[in-house]
């Protein structure tokens, strides 16, 4: 197996090709997923930042998208880089190739306060410096703030040198959107 390559790039400069092929990872990824597998409105969410590709001789084997978002944390603004659409090539999981694109991911979060998202595998992501949210989640809708409590335990933070003193059992929010809010 070739040792995979690691690419930043924003949305705007993904080639028609990328995008069906990261489409494709995806979809093999996300296949066995209990909550369907990955949708049009999870692909939406991904969108509009920048995507850290990781590549072999046979193409994409991995990503990761960061996006901004509006995350508060006891009702303060965090300028917030939000983790998504994270995935590894079915066959080259366990290589190493997630960590080498969280790590990408991290060095992009320095120009945010925080870095959050949401997941259940929680041991990749906590070596890699994350912690579990411990506090109540919400989203924000125009007819005010709805509790997210199946959601609680899910979201992990990463501090950023630019994160601000941080209770991790405060209640945290973020603004809605289609699809899974967190």
């Amino acid at each position: 197996m070739s040792v995979p390559r690691i690419r930043s790039l924003a949305t705007d400069q993904l080639t028609d090709a990328e995008v069906t092929a990261l489409k494709a990872l995806m979809a093999e990824a996300f296949a066995a997923d209990e909550h369907g597998g990955f949708s049009d409105d999870d692909w939406a969410h991904a969108l509009g930042g920048i995507h850290v590709l990781a590549e072999d001789d046979h193409g994409i084997v991995g990503h990761a998208a960061l996006v901004a978002r509006d995350i508060r944390v006891g009702g303060r603004p965090l300028r917030t880089g939000y983790v998504e659409a994270v995935a590894t090539a079915v066959d080259r999981q366990g290589h190493g190739i997630g960590t080498q694109v969280m790590r990408t991911v991290a060095d992009h979060l320095d120009a945010y306060e925080l870095g959050a998202l949401g997941t259940g595998s929680h041991r990749f992501y906590e070596r890699l410096g994350w912690v579990t949210w411990r506090g109540p989640s919400s989203v924000r809708t125009t007819d005010g703030e709805r509790p997210t409590p199946e959601e609680d335990g899910y979201i992990m933070v990463l501090r950023t040198p630019l994160t601000p003193p941080l209770d991790l059992g405060a209640p945290i929010s973020c603004e809605w959107r289609p699809g899974d809010v967190w």
